[in-house]
């Protein structure tokens, strides 16, 4: 069984680069490949300049924001005991989407360091980061000491819909309609004009969140058997939850923070490889990683090679994924029922 198990994670471990080879192959405009990656990243030849600077770290950051969201849906997932669970319901998405729309709404006309900082780009996304930290640890201080599962759904809904009701009261009083744009683009989800700076900002929370959640694996697989068995084998206490939270903060808020909000990539993609790894919940949040990276790469490819007035947003193709995902589910089983 562990061999099984483990076939499913060098499946995808094997299709993730062929993918990115696909990824670098895409666009508008041809190049080639090989003579770009021989020129080396400090050649001014242009087919090494689109390669290097432009298409590389978009696909290696599609792949790092795929897997984060995956492994944070599979996580979320585990520690809720629900698959209908993912990251943005305790508020991790809300939390960096508003840190970053009140960064988009003010940061115009900031002054000094700050607009240097704004200018460079790397403040948005630190900034987000920061909101997703916040949101999770309103969630855990309005669930409370020792909090249920369903206290935590319970906390994570109610300030998400607050999150909610300030972005859209933000979208409202908008200075201007390239701000609005701006906000509305990024809710959106989104890789383009993205570069190595984000990439390199991302990479380290995700790597915090991965080796958190790591450390929560057991705890995860103990709690598959329910919160007494848990208890029972030695995972009680607020150590572990917190655990489990922060290293979804850390990895899902850093996506956010570069990539705006990309649904259905943490809800489905758990669904998706839970079968291959016989339930595991320890193997589930690996495979997923795999597994988010590899769809949301090829999600990718799909919008550069899109053709049309403006660039088809890539959370917009996660949906048309997601969604008749969900209408299988429902049909089988209706069909499970009827049989």
């Amino acid at each position: 069984m562990l061999t099984q198990n483990k076939s499913a994670l060098v499946l995808f471990a094997l299709a993730l680069p062929l993918a990115l080879i696909a990824a670098l192959a895409s666009g508008p405009v041809s190049i080639d490949l090989g003579a770009a990656l021989g020129d080396g990243w400090r050649s001014e030849n242009s087919d090494a300049v689109i390669l290097w600077q432009l298409r590389l770290p978009r696909a290696l950051l599609a792949i790092l924001v795929g897997a984060a969201l995956g492994m944070g849906g599979a996580a979320m997932q585990g520690m809720l005991r629900n698959p209908l669970a993912e990251p943005a319901l305790l508020g991790v998405s809300s939390g960096a989407a508003l840190a970053a729309i009140l960064m988009l709404y003010y940061g115009f006309s900031l002054p000094g360091f700050w607009g240097l900082a704004w200018q460079s780009g790397w403040l948005l996304p630190a900034l987000a980061i920061v909101g997703a930290f916040c949101a999770v640890a309103c969630v855990w201080l309005l669930a409370g000491r020792g909090a249920s599962a369903s206290r935590l759904v319970l906390a994570g809904v109610a300030i998400n819909a607050f999150l909610s009701a300030l972005m859209a009261l933000a979208l409202n009083y908008a200075p201007s309609m390239f701000a609005m744009q701006e906000i509305v683009f990024w809710l959106l989800g989104s890789l383009a004009n993205r570069g190595w700076d984000q990439l390199l900002l991302a990479l380290p929370f995700v790597l915090i969140g991965a080796v958190l959640l790591f450390c929560a694996r057991n705890y995860l697989r103990a709690l598959s058997l329910g919160e007494a068995s848990a208890a029972s084998l030695g995972f009680r206490g607020r150590r572990y939850p917190l655990l489990v939270l922060a290293g979804i903060a850390s990895a899902v808020g850093a996506a956010v923070a570069v990539a705006g909000t990309i649904g259905f990539v943490g809800l489905v993609v758990p669904h998706l490889v839970r079968p291959l790894v016989r339930q595991d919940p320890g193997l589930l949040l690996w495979a997923s990683a795999l597994a988010g990276a590899l769809l949301l790469l090829l999600a990718d490819i799909v919008v550069i090679n899109f053709v049309g007035a403006q660039e088809l947003r890539i959370g917009a193709v996660t949906a048309f994924i997601g969604a008749p995902f969900f209408f299988w589910l429902i049909v089988s089983a209706r069909r499970g029922q009827l049989l």
